[in-house]
């Protein structure tokens, strides 16, 4: 069974910066393409930041130079280092898993913004 348990969201003030965490369990996780995607009230889940195995990544224009994603193999862990926040990155952030052609989520942690 594969689960992806995320935590490290919280209230914070602009400017400020959290790290995120997804632990996995139940996948092979060197051979997993990680993610971060994020969906906003009453918008569409979009991708925040991707990692391959072997440690390539990807960033949505938005967070460029703010965010970035690693990940610790030895752990089966991904994290995601968010600075200089802003209002707009206020959401519900989901770490997400494709491996063999197959996806899953976690249920998500909720980071929040304020101004």
């Amino acid at each position: 069974q594969v689960q992806l348990m995320e935590s490290g969201g919280a209230l914070v003030q602009t400017g400020g910066s959290l790290r995120l965490s997804c632990a996995a369990s139940g996948i092979m996780f060197t051979n997993s393409i990680m993610a971060w995607y994020r969906q906003a009230p009453g918008k569409q889940r979009e991708l925040v930041a991707g990692i391959v195995g072997g440690g390539n990544t990807n960033y949505a224009d938005s967070v460029k130079g703010r965010f970035t994603i690693s990940r610790d193999n030895a752990k089966n862990t991904v994290y995601l280092q968010m600075n200089s926040l802003k209002p707009e990155d206020t959401a519900v952030y989901y770490c997400n898993a494709f491996a063999r052609l197959r996806t899953w989520w976690g249920q998500g942690t909720q980071v929040t913004v304020s101004s």
